[in-house]
């Protein structure tokens, strides 16, 4: 477990800290300024509830039940059951990341001094989370709005030691016994901290952030293999050239066209014509490799700036602002961070989709320029890489299905109260598959064009020194180079992990310099 340790102010987080909760394991504290503020916030709510005048989330139901005042010694029981009937996920669990992220999220905005939660019970979220006890949350169960509420529930029935979680050994048990197990002792919610701990955006907020991670680094990796295709297709590399994306200013795009660039320096490889038809120019899925990269890269920073903003947010309903004021709202509600969700995927499914073009040009003997077909050995002996590109399409169809927007939905809840609702959650459950498939394509794309540089090479032609470590780094990793058909799908999952754990960029960046 990492020793990192990551202190929650009152003023949001970063995305490098949810990802090192989340993923890494680093220890989480309070701020003395946010135990401060929870201690002041909730001095507030206790003086509201002390009042006979009803107050919404202290002292009513909720939702379309808010028109009920609640007597006192009713209220402890309220927030207990808004947190036992909210727990009403259902479905495969979700990855442990992801509800730590939610977790850690949540602790975030409660740190805020915007809720009127106490410090302690702060505290344990904090002492959950040191733990490693992760509540057990479902598929299903969340609209986007209020937040993600069935999933927090799940996080805030163990915090009172109920409901299943899964503890640090990974065996999932009674949340008590896990608690007690920890010295933990279990939270007695009082007025408005059930609420407080449900109403969010944490979930989709704390995917947005891990996809924007993994995805920098995917685009990074698109880049190199789109260089070696470009430099396996024999294709020129002077389209690359800063002065032609200078008067197209997109940020994306000129970085893209860099990182290309870099690794292609030196090669021998760019530039042949070794068929009866010289090329006047490259194919589209070779040529404009930078703008469609590129363009993908300015919607991730897009993306960025609306999770610094919501993780610069303090998101709850009501919320105790800074003047006394106790206010309802609506900062609750997914949008922004569910529109940004649909265009990760809506992009990352382009990405795959030009990468596969690619890999189809390079298996085809009519438009690779001298390659063998399918990169076989003894082609008709031997397939190849054939079923590859297969497996390779039908990943880019799948990442097709889910660049459909989820956010473009709504479905009416709460009997009429909640009318429009962000579907953000499931914007960002399928983000994260689309992920997963990008990788896999990416690392299609690129066993095959080290294969066909390979081969370039065996022709007598020599490669550029940053595409050469990228074929010996991949084939150290254990995907082998040209030969007669062998069981693929070892080679090409060995290829996945390369991609996916950031070894391509690493193998590349001694030759070129740090890669954007």
């Amino acid at each position: 477990m990492d020793m990192h340790t990551v202190v929650v102010g009152t003023s949001g987080t970063t995305a490098e800290d949810v990802v090192a909760v989340a993923r890494h394991g680093a220890r989480v504290e309070l701020s003395a300024a946010a135990v401060e503020a929870l201690a002041a916030a909730r001095l507030i709510v206790d003086a509201l509830a002390a009042k006979p005048e009803p107050v919404y989330g202290v002292s009513t139901g909720f939702g379309a039940l808010a028109s009920r005042h609640i007597s006192p010694e009713l209220r402890a029981q309220l927030q207990r059951n808004i947190v036992r009937s909210h727990a009403a996920g259902m479905g495969p669990r979700v990855e442990r990341e992801v509800v730590r992220a939610l977790m850690f999220l949540r602790l975030k905005t409660v740190a805020s001094g915007r809720t009127g939660v106490r410090p302690e019970v702060a505290q344990t979220m904090a002492d959950v989370l040191n733990a490693g006890i992760t509540p057990v949350v479902h598929e299903y169960g969340s609209l986007g709005c209020s937040g993600d509420l069935a999933p927090l529930s799940h996080c805030a029935l163990t915090l009172m030691g109920e409901g299943d979680a899964e503890g640090p050994d990974g065996t999932v048990r009674p949340a008590g016994e896990l608690l007690a197990a920890h010295g933990i002792a279990p939270v007695e919610l009082r007025e408005k901290e059930g609420l407080a701990l449900l109403n969010g955006t944490d979930g989709m907020l704390g995917m947005l952030v891990m996809a924007l991670a993994d995805l920098r680094n995917l685009y990074t990796s698109a880049d190199i293999t789109a260089a070696l295709s470009l430099e396996a297709l024999l294709g020129t590399d002077k389209v690359l050239a800063p002065e032609l994306h200078a008067i197209r200013p997109h940020p994306g795009q000129g970085v893209s066209a860099d990182n290309m660039l870099r690794v292609l320096a030196g090669s021998g490889l760019t530039g042949h014509h070794q068929d009866d038809a010289p090329r006047v120019q490259d194919a589209y899925s070779v040529r404009c490799a930078p703008q469609v990269n590129g363009a993908g890269r300015d919607t991730l920073d897009h993306a960025a700036l609306v999770a610094g903003r919501e993780l610069a947010s303090s998101v709850d309903n009501p919320v105790v602002l800074p003047d006394g004021r106790v206010e309802s709202n609506g900062n609750f509600h997914g949008a922004p961070v569910a529109y940004v969700l649909d265009f990760l995927a809506i992009v990352a499914a382009d990405l795959g989709s030009i990468c596969e073009r690619r890999t189809d040009r390079l298996l085809d003997k009519n438009r690779s320029h001298g390659l063998p077909p399918f990169l076989a050995d003894d082609a008709g002996v031997d397939s190849g890489l054939m079923i590859a590109q297969y497996t390779q399409a039908a990943l880019v169809s799948e990442m097709k299905r889910l660049a459909v927007p989820a956010s473009a939905d709504s479905i009416p809840s709460s009997a009429m109260q909640e009318d429009h609702v962000s579907m953000g959650w499931s914007a960002a459950r399928k983000v994260r598959t689309a992920v997963d498939n990008l990788a896999r394509i990416v690392a299609v794309e690129l066993y095959a064009a080290t294969r066909a540089v390979e081969i370039r090479a065996a022709q007598g032609l020599t490669p550029a020194p940053a595409s050469q470590a990228a074929v010996d780094a991949l084939r150290a990793a254990g995907a082998e180079g040209p030969g007669p058909d062998r069981f693929l799908a070892p080679d090409l999952a060995a290829a996945d992990t390369f991609v996916r754990e950031g070894r391509l960029v690493a193998a590349v960046e001694p030759l070129t310099g740090p890669l954007a």
